[in-house]
């Protein structure tokens, strides 16, 4: 009797999480939604139908502190821990609005400032990419090298204190609004393709950098994603970011956090799917009673949420190790493409529930069928995170 009155008593005790917070952090967390809900969640239609969010939406986040939050204090930031990023990727995923892409700029191209930038370029971008003065982008992709890196064509030629750029980027996240991209180039002088990329600061304004039309994609359609052209585009030498011809090896460290934000944002995505059908169908009801009563709903929902839930515990161990400055390579790669099929799948079944109730252009589950599907594509498409995976564990 005494050791089941133990099973009992252990039963009822609040389970630990993986991650902890601080009260700091739920502070930020509880600002953090509150400004989504009043600045961002009432205008995401109207966001949708424009094909693009208001620059002023960019400033209001920055100047409210939700912006590049791992940026230090001589720079304008918080100083804050990865912690912060997790929670800006899952409030932003839990809105259902990809237009915003804050994520992209705090926890993927700032940071490649803030790792390998000098302090004269810390100086002069971080400051007002924290405000929300400077939005970044970061250009890989190009018209026939996708997940190939080192297949880029893009060509930079020094010529004395000057850098001449050449090349074509296409579905650039944040193209139309950046002020600041981060080009990757192939150096004409350095003939290995693995040692032979760098990484360079652009400004808009700057000659012979242009952007070319706004794609339209099956989803996230209020986000700005574009091409961008440079032709004889003069930088200086100095907006090299880090060493020249250590590009390749610059995005392959960067490129596992930019895998556990995907992973994130996968995650939060189901999480915000799955609370949203299961209300639906504890509400409609279909043959005199709510859809959550009929076995098959009932199994269905179960299977699903098993899914997301061992996704997120996945992901927050993920976090946890990242934060603790541990190389989960592997591990980052199974997270990113497990996860972003999961998010596929919840999204498939999720509609197939609630039926043609979901099929409205503008419906919560016709956007997050439509967003969700990129997911698998972007940061490394899913056959390529399984060959990583399979070549660091030797197979």
């Amino acid at each position: 009797m005494v050791f089941l009155a133990a099973l009992v008593h252990k039963s009822q005790e609040v389970p630990l999480d993986i991650l902890t917070y601080t009260h700091d952090h739920d502070v930020f967390r509880t600002r953090l939604h509150e400004f989504l809900a009043r600045e961002v969640t009432p205008y995401a239609n109207q966001w949708e139908k424009d094909r693009s969010v208001p620059r002023e939406v960019w400033r209001k986040m920055g100047r409210a502190g939700f912006l590049c939050m791992d940026v230090l204090a001589d720079y304008g930031g918080r100083g804050g821990d990865f912690r912060y990023a997790a929670i800006l990727t899952e409030e932003m995923s839990h809105t259902g609005i990809h237009g915003l892409a804050a994520s992209l700029h705090s926890d993927i191209v700032v940071p490649y400032i803030t790792a390998f930038g000098s302090d004269e370029q810390k100086q002069r971008y971080l400051p007002g990419c924290v405000s929300g003065d400077i939005v970044t982008a970061i250009a890989m992709t190009e018209p026939d090298a996708g997940s190939d890196l080192a297949g880029m064509r893009t060509l930079a030629v020094e010529e004395g204190d000057t850098v001449v750029l050449n090349g074509v980027k296409t579905f650039i996240s944040n193209g139309l609004l950046c002020d600041v991209v981060i080009v990757a180039a192939r150096d004409a002088d350095l003939d290995n393709p693995h040692l032979g990329l760098s990484l360079y600061l652009v400004e808009n304004g700057t000659e012979g950098f242009t952007r070319g039309r706004h794609l339209e994609k099956m989803g996230w359609h209020s986000q700005d994603t574009a091409e961008l052209f440079f032709t004889n585009c003069r930088i200086p030498a100095a907006n090299r970011l880090g060493t020249k011809g250590y590009g390749l090896i610059m995005l392959m460290e960067k490129l596992q956090q930019e895998r556990i934000v995907a992973a994130m944002g996968a995650v939060a995505g189901a999480e915000r799917i799955m609370a949203w059908t299961i209300d639906f169908c504890t509400r409609h009801r279909e043959g005199g009673k709510p859809l959550s009563k009929h076995q098959a709903v009932q199994f269905a929902i179960v299977e699903l949420s098993t899914e997301v839930k061992l996704g997120r515990t996945f992901v927050d161990k993920l976090i946890a190790d990242h934060i603790e400055g541990l190389k989960v390579v592997v591990e980052t790669a199974m997270a990113k493409y497990w996860t972003t099929e999961m998010v596929k799948r919840v999204a498939d079944r999720c509609l197939d529930l609630v039926g043609p109730h979901g099929l409205p252009d503008d419906h919560p589950l016709a956007r997050a069928f439509r967003d969700v599907r990129v997911m698998s594509i972007f940061a490394g498409t899913n056959e390529i995170m399984k060959n990583i995976a399979a070549r660091y564990m030797r197979l």
